[in-house]
């Protein structure tokens, strides 16, 4: 029996087209299709791009100023429970900030780090308060059973910070 390269080539290279774009296919229908509508109606949300792996989704937004990020968080955690599953949610996002703000965050960062590190989330809010007067810097701070959200907005500019609650994963120094 004499084996023919042509159509053995022919069925490899269809079969590898369907199997991976069937797994596209599936991908962007079932997961990030679903997912992306829920981030885009949610108000102040410009963009967002999703990397889904077998247990986390990384997150990539574009926000506005004003947007409430615990509550879009919560959103993505509740409609759509059955597309995150148990898969953790990490997000990163575009940067809007400018000097004024990065040099707001950096003195922050050690009032912020040391309330994370003693468990004491309710002294935030009132350390960055303090430390915002006379600036014109708005800050938003909320929180959750997994992360602490600080949101800096200075009229266009803003920075979105995601602090985990759990002490071995102290994110205020990324």
């Amino acid at each position: 029996m004499k084996l023919r390269p042509i159509p053995i080539a022919i069925t490899v290279i269809v079969s590898a087209t369907l199997l991976f774009g069937g797994w596209f296919f599936y991908r962007q229908t079932t997961m990030q299709g679903p997912l992306q509508k829920i981030v885009q109606d949610y108000k102040g949300v410009s963009s967002a791009k999703f990397d889904i792996s077998h247990n986390q989704i990384n997150v990539k937004l574009d926000l506005k100023p004003d947007t409430n990020l615990s509550g879009l968080v919560n959103q993505i955690t509740t409609k759509g429970k059955s597309l995150v599953g148990k898969r953790t949610l990490k997000f990163d996002f575009v940067d809007h900030s400018s000097d004024k703000l990065n040099r707001f965050w950096d003195s922050a960062m050690f009032s912020v780090a040391e309330a994370m590190d003693n468990k004491k989330y309710t002294e935030i809010p009132s350390k960055l308060q303090d430390l915002v007067k006379d600036t014109g810097i708005k800050t938003q701070t909320e929180m959750d059973t997994k992360n602490v959200y600080i949101s800096i907005s200075d009229g266009d500019n803003s920075k979105f910070i995601v602090l985990p609650r759990d002490p071995g994963r102290m994110g205020v120094w990324e």
